[in-house]
């Protein structure tokens, strides 16, 4: 009997030993399926995070080049505005000193007759009737009135007696040999020229000498002969 039952608490305890290392095994093959379940989750999440900071990266990078965009937009239009400005105050400049020629241009012919009929009055004006002498003489104050007025607007004559011939300024009308002026000098003005502060408004039309021709000398000389 002692035998017998030896055997059976013998076979009992490899049994309970069998459970034990049973459920150690399932215990460590349950330990390994949540480690490597929670490595698979870790890298799932890691995954995820690293996705999420390259979106993110992406965003704030799009950002920074359209604020770099607006930027360059902005300095665009401002640069585009401040060169209109000065287009504008220059073009107001240009229309404020020479917004006039035209009328310039009409006024100086009538000036121009005003002079022609001063110039016509006999040198011994006193000899005149007394209503055409006080004629001539509003005529003359009217001129210089007129005169004064365009100095003060800043409309200069062009009167070139003797000087070089320009040609920026100066129309030749002629050509004529003298001894008394050098070869291309202004020996008569046809008619003045006008300038509206440094800009034409009409050329002075003038006469030019040329070199006395050999030919020219001699016949000079059989006439005084």
């Amino acid at each position: 009997m002692s035998k017998s039952n030896n055997q059976d608490q013998s076979v009992t305890n490899d049994d309970k030993s069998q459970k034990v290392n049973k459920e150690k095994n399932n215990t460590s093959e349950l330990n390994e399926d949540k480690t490597s379940e929670d490595i698979e989750n870790t890298e799932s999440e890691i995954e995820n995070e690293s996705e999420g900071d390259i979106g993110s990266k992406l965003e704030e990078k799009n950002e920074e080049e359209e604020l770099i965009k607006i930027k360059d937009q902005l300095l665009r239009a401002l640069a585009e505005n401040e060169n209109l400005r000065k287009r504008t105050d220059k073009d107001i400049e240009q229309i404020k000193k020479y917004g006039h020629i035209f009328f310039v241009r009409d006024l100086i012919s009538s000036v121009d007759n005003l002079t022609r009929a001063v110039e016509a009055v006999p040198a011994e004006k006193e000899k005149l009737d007394e209503p055409i002498k006080n004629l001539v003489v509003g005529v003359e104050i009217v001129l210089q009135e007129i005169n004064s007025f365009l100095e003060k607007n800043h409309i200069t004559k062009i009167n070139p007696l003797g000087d070089k011939f320009d040609y920026n300024l100066h129309q030749a009308m002629y050509e004529a040999p003298s001894k008394d002026y050098d070869p291309g000098s202004v020996i008569e003005v046809v008619q003045p020229g006008y300038l509206l502060h440094d800009r034409l408004v009409r050329p002075a039309m003038v006469g030019i000498s040329k070199k006395v021709d050999s030919k020219d000398e001699k016949k000079d000389n059989v006439k005084n002969i």
